[in-house]
């Protein structure tokens, strides 16, 4: 379970709030309009912002101590954060404990239709390859808790739909708590368990 409770962030001129509970499993669209605090609520989970009070608990423990390393988060930015000097496979084999499971990553491209992309830099991809290598390697990391930033922007139509129903396969098989901010209403309806609207501020 992910409880939030009672949590009060600072930005700019505004006190943002938070509270809620996401059964283990589940997946969660948070939506609302454009500076409701959306990214921030992920920014906090991963532990980028700064509290001003409340608690973020995961499985009955407090991260609100722990550093952005130590915390059970796999974040997906909506920049995508892929190092250009890597090769994709190299961009997607980082952060694993123990040695990247390679047969699952290219399993995971082959299905995303990027398997012809893996000897390449990030910078001589399209937006929405770069996009669907940084979703592989944040599903496919260990941590349980994963954080998606509008994962599904840069993507036509007949890919997102197959980008999204691979996230759900994915997150269901290996038990992924997964919270996503996304504009987009369809996304959404395919995709999550529970809605989470921010209201205007």
């Amino acid at each position: 379970m992910l409880n939030i409770n009672g949590l009060k962030i600072a930005r700019e001129d505004k006190i943002l709030a938070y509270d809620l509970q996401l059964a283990e499993g589940k997946i969660l669209a948070i939506q609302g309009v454009s500076g409701v605090g959306k990214s921030t609520l992920l920014s906090a989970i991963a532990g980028f912002v700064e509290l001003l009070a409340g608690t973020i608990n995961w499985r009955g423990e407090t991260l609100n101590a722990l550093s952005v390393e130590e915390r059970p988060v796999s974040y997906l930015f909506q920049d995508h954060n892929l190092f250009e000097h890597l090769s994709v496979m190299e961009n997607l084999s980082l952060g694993f404990s123990g040695g990247a499971p390679k047969d699952d990553l290219i399993e995971a491209a082959r299905e995303l239709k990027v398997l012809d992309q893996l000897a390449k830099r990030p910078g001589e991809l399209s937006g929405g390859q770069r996009q669907r290598i940084a979703l592989i390697r944040t599903l496919l990391r260990l941590q349980p808790l994963v954080l998606l930033d509008e994962p599904f922007a840069e993507l036509d139509p007949k890919t997102r739909h197959l980008t999204v129903n691979w996230v759900k396969k994915t997150a269901s098989a290996k038990g992924k708590t997964i919270l996503m901010v996304t504009h987009q209403a369809e996304d959404a309806e395919q995709l999550a368990d529970e809605c989470l609207v921010l209201g205007g501020i």
